[in-house]
C-alpha cells in the first residue's frame, strides 16, 4: 500500500520532465553498505563505513535504462546544483557528494532538474520498505539472493520479482535494483 500511494507522488515529480526519450525506465538501486565497505568502499566514503555505523541500505542513485543496452549517462549540465536541491537529499544519499555524483552522471540523463530529480529518488526511498533484518545490520548475514529477494516482496506488496535484481561480487552482497516505470 505504502508503495502504491507514493506512485502517485513520483508520477508528479516525474512529469516535469523535460524531453528524455533516450531511455525506457529507471533502475533505483539501494547499495548494501557492509558490502560496498568490504569491496574497497572505505577508502571512498569513510563515514559510511566507519566501525559502528551499521547503515544496511543507502540510496546509490536512479538511472535512466534502456531495454536494449545503451543506458545513457553524462548527459551534460548538472555542474550546479543548488542547496534547496540538495536539501531534499537529507537521509537519502549518505553524502552530498554522492547525491551531486549522481545528478550529474544519472540525473542529467533524466530530463529532470536537481530538484524534481532528487524529489523522485526521495520518493522512492520512502516508499521502499526495507525488509527490518536488513535495516542496521550489527553482524555479518548469510543469505541468498532469492531469499532477499522474497524478504523485499514480503515487504513490498507492488514489488515482483521480475522487476528486481540483486548484484554480488566476491559473494558479497552490493546493492538491490528496482526497475521503475519512466511515467
Amino acid at each position: 500500500m505504502r508503495l502504491a500511494l507514493a506512485a502517485a507522488a513520483l508520477v508528479a515529480a516525474l512529469a516535469g520532465a523535460r524531453a528524455a526519450d533516450n531511455f525506457d525506465y529507471y533502475v533505483f538501486t539501494l547499495s548494501w553498505s557492509p558490502g560496498f565497505c568490504d569491496t574497497g568502499g572505505a577508502a571512498k566514503q569513510p563515514g559510511q563505513c566507519a566501525r559502528g555505523a551499521a547503515e544496511g541500505f543507502v540510496v546509490h542513485g536512479l538511472w535512466p535504462n534502456s531495454a536494449y543496452g545503451g543506458d545513457p549517462e553524462d548527459c551534460g549540465g548538472g555542474e550546479y546544483v543548488s542547496g534547496a536541491a540538495l536539501k531534499l537529499t537529507d537521509g537519502v544519499y549518505p553524502d552530498d557528494g554522492l547525491a551531486r555524483y549522481e545528478y550529474r552522471k544519472h540525473g542529467t540523463c533524466s530530463g529532470l532538474d536537481p530538484q524534481a530529480y532528487f524529489s523522485a529518488v526521495k520518493t522512492l526511498r520512502q516508499a521502499i520498505v526495507v525488509p527490518d533484518q536488513l535495516k542496521a545490520p550489527r553482524e555479518t548475514l548469510k543469505t541468498s539472493p532469492e531469499a532477499l529477494t522474497r524478504a523485499f516482496i514480503a515487504a513490498n506488496a507492488n514489488l515482483k520479482a521480475d522487476n528486481m535484481a540483486i548484484s554480488c561480487r566476491n559473494g558479497e552482497l552490493v546493492d538491490v535494483r528496482i526497475c521503475v516505470a519512466k511515467s
